[in-house]
C-alpha cells in the first residue's frame, strides 16, 4: 500500500495547477449588493463565460476599503465615491469606474409620527424627524449608507451626535440588522433600495420618503494596485472588471430583478 508523505490534495495541487488553492478572485464588497442576491445572480454568469470564480467578502464600505488597503482583495465594489477616489489617490487602487446605481429611501412606521410624507426634500424630511424626535436608527458603521446618512444630516441645522443613544440610535451593524431594529421599534431609518426590496421583516415599516436627487446611490469598482499589493491577482481581476464594464456585463446588471423589480441600473461609461 502506497503511503504519501504529504496529503493527497497538496500533491494534486502541484500536479494540476487548476486545483491550486487561492486561485479565485477575491472581491471586497458592500453588503447591499450581496444581501440583495445580486452576486448570486451575476457571478455564475461571469463564470460561465470565463471559467473564473469570484469569492465575495461582504462588509460595510468603510471596512471593505480598509480590507483592500490591507491587500486582502483583488477588486473592490462599494458605494462611497469620495472614499473610493481617496483609496485610488492613496495608491490602494489603480482606477475607479462608475458601475451602476440605484437610490436610498427613508423608511418608517406606517403611522409616520414625524409626518415626513408631507415633505418635498430629504432635508425637510430629516428636519421634521429632528423636531418630533421619534426613534431614528442609524447603521453607525462607516458603511456607504452611513456615510450618505451623515452627509444628509449635515444639511439639517442639528447635530445628531448630541442625541446619540437617545432618539438617535446607532447599531454599528449592517443594513439587515438595522432594518430589523427599526421594525421592532417602529423607527425611521435610511436604507438602500435594493436591501429594502429584498428585506422580509418589514412589519409596519414602509417607504415614507423617496425621489430626492440627493438620495442617488452610485456604485463604483476598482482594481487593487499590484504595486502596493504584489500578490494581487491583477490579470484575473481585470477580466472581471472588463466584463462588468462591458456591454454584456452591463446588460446582465440591468436584467437582475427581484419580483419583477430592477434593483440596479448600469451606468458604466461606454
Amino acid at each position: 500500500m502506497l503511503r504519501f508523505k504529504y496529503p493527497i490534495y497538496l500533491l494534486l495541487s502541484f500536479l494540476i495547477p487548476s486545483l491550486t488553492f487561492g486561485g479565485e478572485i477575491l472581491l471586497q464588497s458592500t453588503t447591499s449588493t450581496n444581501n440583495s442576491g445580486f452576486y448570486g445572480y451575476i457571478l455564475p454568469k461571469f463564470k460561465d463565460e470565463t471559467g473564473l470564480s469570484v469569492k465575495v467578502v461582504a462588509v460595510g464600505t468603510g471596512q471593505a476599503i480598509k480590507n483592500a488597503e490591507n491587500c486582502d482583495a483583488d477588486i473592490l465594489i462599494v458605494h462611497a465615491k469620495k472614499a473610493e477616489e481617496k483609496f485610488v489617490a492613496n495608491g490602494g487602487g489603480i482606477k475607479r469606474y462608475d458601475l451602476m446605481y440605484n437610490d436610498f429611501v427613508v423608511v418608517g412606521p406606517d403611522a409616520d409620527p414625524a409626518q415626513i410624507q408631507q415633505t418635498k426634500t430629504i432635508s425637510e424630511a430629516l428636519t421634521y424627524i429632528s423636531r418630533v424626535q421619534p426613534s431614528f436608527i442609524s447603521r453607525g458603521d462607516n458603511s456607504g449608507t452611513h456615510k450618505k446618512e451623515l452627509e444628509l444630516w449635515g444639511k439639517v441645522p442639528i447635530s445628531v451626535k448630541e442625541y446619540s443613544g437617545k432618539w438617535y440610535k446607532e447599531t454599528g451593524s449592517g443594513m439587515g440588522t438595522t432594518l430589523n431594529i427599526a421594525a421592532e421599534l417602529d423607527a425611521y431609518t435610511i436604507s438602500d433600495r435594493a436591501t429594502w426590496l429584498t428585506f422580509k421583516n418589514k412589519k409596519a415599516l414602509r417607504i415614507l420618503f423617496e425621489g430626492d436627487p440627493l438620495l442617488f446611490n452610485q456604485y463604483g469598482v476598482a482594481l487593487v494596485n499590484p504595486e502596493k499589493c504584489p500578490k494581487t491577482k491583477t490579470k484575473k481581476a481585470k477580466k472581471f472588471l472588463n466584463w462588468l464594464l462591458s456591454e454584456n456585463g452591463q446588460s446582465e446588471i440591468e436584467n437582475y430583478t427581484v419580483n419583477g423589480i430592477q434593483l440596479f441600473y448600469p451606468n458604466a461609461i461606454k
